[in-house]
């Protein structure tokens, strides 16, 4: 399966999966949608399911949707598979719709994470859900993993449960609860899943279904890479591994003994077992001449000076012996530890990020629980990445690209009270590639996909192009995105596949750019080029977020983005412009903006076009002072931007930032009782004055600015000059803030009407892109200036 155009020649010792025998149902073929209830089984010939999907988003089968994807590759691989979607958890009657699955229960809380999905960034209830019919909130649990697998157990228990999905994904381990503000044991144990899976899992749970299928017990699958599983400290399955223990940090070295001043040196050296010959021959007395000298003994032939020859074992070619890596597991403190001491939670983090290389990555063990009731959670290393041609056969397999029709309305359509906002953002776009070498501290793409970028061929991806403009209904000539979690990682990588293998740094970007990572965007370019050539196809737009830093590497391809590929205005996310906040953030500086704007300007005037930049911004970030937050508003200000919708940050479970903002340590560094430590905005109050600067032309943040800056020295910023933050007078107003989650927040004039199906920008108001989705013959019009 290792295609010749795979970038990165990472070894992949991994069975491929279209190497495996189908089992015995694919004789039933494919289905146009997964079955969701007993009717749509018995109308395919089936009198069970083998797998059984659960899912907190609605039934969406477009290769965007993870649990689409896990469905689709499960039915290649010859499996009856059935998806239960957004089910009633109030009791275990809805997880008997399909009736007992006859492998094993798959669940997962979605595409999002439930706590995200449903809070903000300060614990309010969202109204809204952009993956249920309707956008309307409340239709999946709180922690829906742990709710959902609950359910299962209710209602077939002896049927083994795989976890999995985002939630699981970045909850592993013990792991910070932002919303109930404390340390929470790994979801394998409180959810009693037999296995989790976390990442990528389709070459993880192809073996394992294929395993079960052959009638292998799921308590002896315990050697699948991308697992996580709890077994007993006493199990044999676990002996025969070397326990590296890291369950404590400052461990003293070998202490010295003091010299006692009242000893002779005599005396020293026998309680240390040795003796001092010169003094001790002189106090015996010896043989002596004449004159009461000492005599000279003669000579011993016997007597041979010692001579301390290297220990080949220790030094020289091989070094400190160590044990072999994939027979290595590293124990981390067990939860109890994490929940009382900061540190060893900030220690454990670390761990944990340094061994997410699925090159040189070890097992991880932490202890759950003590003395009769003590379990280890045991989480295998990382899963290997898919090779392209695996990526090509994952999407494009017979997805329908659309939601199940039990969601359509009464004229069987979806863009009405039905509609699904995440469907509809994704309607017209491509993923062309997983993972990310970023390491952006606040995100935690890189700990569920990993840092090694995987690919889709140039020919399977212009494949989904020609599909969506000769399939999918309403489609106008306009690709809203190619992309993935980056835009422009595409077939970026390490030149070296042993650096590659052996690299342990949590970003191939920062603080620069490495020396071994390739920044070549031909390959990207020619997919752009080829995509806008193919007929009917108006235009191809770039929606996922760009990495400017990689960009400006390329300006070739920042010129063919430029000119042929931007719906009026980029979003790209320098997050902030200080060095404390951007150093814990892992983000380069506000330079290598400046320079990606000047090529943004310059390549735009060139095509005759006024485009613009839409920079994002985080506000309260670990390592944001206020001083931070007044410079940021004042190059805001300084550069005629005025955000509408502000990020705040998030602490979502397992990232790094996460770790700052519980522990106060920097998880970057190595953490010791007295390593550095990191500014922290916590309670409301802050919050909202980081928020405030961000929207420093609010008036309804002004009394609380102008309170800030008095306190912080700053009143010259002050006054109704251009050169001043905010003014001194105080308009009438509400006091309140309307969120941009459901609508600009910008004042909306009569002579800027919305198009239904279309999105006003998240920040400025400026006319919305084209993303394909509006019916043919709908003019925009551009909002007055």
């Amino acid at each position: 399966m290792n295609a010749p155009v795979d970038v990165s020649f990472f070894a992949r010792a991994a069975k491929p999966l279209t190497s495996y025998r189908k089992y015995w149902a694919v004789r039933f073929g494919t289905a146009k949608f997964l079955p969701t209830s007993r009717a749509e089984m018995q109308a395919l010939g089936w009198d069970s399911c083998d797998v059984v999907l659960v899912t907190g988003d609605a039934y969406v089968d477009h290769p965007s949707f993870g649990m689409a994807v896990i469905g689709r590759v499960l039915e290649a691989q010859g499996f009856r598979v059935g998806i239960i979607a957004q089910p009633d958890w109030q009791s275990a009657e809805a997880f008997k719709a399909l009736g007992r699955p006859n492998l094993f229960w798959g669940v997962t809380a979605g595409n999002m994470d439930s706590m995200i999905n449903r809070y903000t960034a300060d614990r309010k209830i969202r109204s809204d859900d952009a993956y249920t019919p309707g956008d309307i909130g409340g239709k999946r649990p709180d922690r829906a993993a742990i709710v959902y697998s609950q359910r299962c157990r209710e209602a077939y228990k002896d049927v083994p449960i795989v976890l999995g999905g985002i939630e699981g994904s970045l909850r592993r381990i013990a792991h910070y609860d932002y919303w109930s503000d404390k340390v929470r044991r790994s979801i394998v144990v409180d959810a009693k899943s037999d296995l989790l899976l976390y990442g990528n899992a389709e070459r993880a749970l192809v073996e394992i279904a294929h395993r079960l299928a052959a009638k292998e017990p799921v308590q002896q699958i315990t050697d699948v890479r991308g697992t996580a599983f709890v077994r007993r400290q006493d199990d044999e399955s676990g002996k025969g591994w070397f326990e590296i223990d890291s369950t404590q940090v400052d461990e003293p070295g070998r202490v010295e003994s003091h010299i006692n001043p009242y000893m002779t040196t005599s005396e020293q050296a026998a309680g240390q077992g040795a003796s001092c010959a010169k003094e001790d021959g002189a106090q015996e007395g010896g043989v002596q001449d004449e004159g009461g000298a000492p005599a000279t003994p003669e000579s011993n032939p016997a007597i041979r000076p010692l001579v301390f020859m290297p220990n080949p074992a220790l030094y020289g070619r091989g070094n400190l012996k160590v044990p072999p890596r994939d027979r290595s597991v590293i124990r981390l403190p067990s939860y109890e530890q994490v929940k009382s001491d900061p540190v060893l939670y900030a220690h454990a983090n670390r761990v944990l990020h340094l061994e997410t290389n699925p090159g040189n990555a070890r097992a991880l063990v932490q202890a759950h629980g003590e003395g009769a009731t003590a379990r280890d959670v045991w989480l295998n290393p990382p899963p290997i990445p898919l090779t392209t041609a695996e990526m090509d056969y994952v999407f494009d397999l017979p997805y329908a690209r659309g939601p199940h029709p039990g969601y359509a309305d009464e004229n069987g359509r979806h863009d009405g009270a039905t509609k699904i906002p995440a469907w509809e953002m994704i309607r017209f776009s491509v993923n062309i590639m997983r993972g990310c070498f970023g390491g952006c501290t606040f995100c935690s793409i890189t700990e569920h996909e990993g840092r090694i970028i995987q690919s889709r061929s140039e020919d399977s991806i212009i494949r989904e192009v020609e599909e969506i403009r000769d399939k999918v209904e309403g489609f106008t000539g306009t690709i809203s995105d190619l992309g993935g979690p980056t835009a422009n990682m595409y077939r970026l990588g390490c030149k070296s596949p042993e650096i590659e293998a052996a690299c342990r740094k949590p970003s191939c970007v920062y603080p620069g750019v490495c020396q071994n990572l390739t920044t070549d965007h031909g390959p990207l370019i020619k997919i752009y080029k080829r995509g806008r050539a193919l007929k009917g196809v108006k235009k191809i737009l770039i929606g996922s977020g760009l990495r400017y830093d990689l960009a400006v590497k390329s300006p070739e391809y920042v010129k063919e983005l430029v000119q042929h590929h931007v719906g009026g205005y980029l979003k790209i996310a320098p997050e902030h412009t200080e060095q404390g906040p951007l150093t814990k953030m892992m983000k380069p500086g506000i330079g290598s903006y400046d320079k990606f704007k000047q090529m943004f300007e310059k390549f735009s005037e060139e095509a005759g076009k006024k485009q613009f930049l839409i920079p994002y911004f985080i506000a309260a970030h670990p390592g944001t002072s206020d001083e931070d937050m007044m410079n940021l508003a004042i190059w805001l200000k300084k550069n005629g931007f005025r955000a509408d919708q502000v990020q705040t940050f998030y602490p979502s479970p397992m990232a790094t930032a996460t770790a700052m903002y519980h522990t106060n340590k920097n998880p970057l560094r190595k953490i010791t009782r007295d390593s550095e430590t990191v500014d922290i905005v916590r309670g409301d109050k802050r919050r909202r004055l980081h928020k405030a600067f961000l929207r420093y032309h609010d008036a309804n943040n002004w009394p609380l600015l102008r309170e800030a800056l008095k306190t912080m020295g700053r009143a010259d910023l002050i006054g109704n000059g251009k050169h001043h933050l905010i003014p001194t007078f105080q308009p009438m107003t509400d006091g309140s803030y309307s969120s941009a989650r459901r609508k600009n927040s910008t004042t909306q004039t009569k002579s800027s009407p919305v198009v239904k199906g279309r999105l006003l920008t998240q920040h400025t108001g400026l006319p919305p892109r084209d993303n394909g989705s509006a019916k043919a013959g709908a003019k925009l019009t551009r909002k007055p200036r």
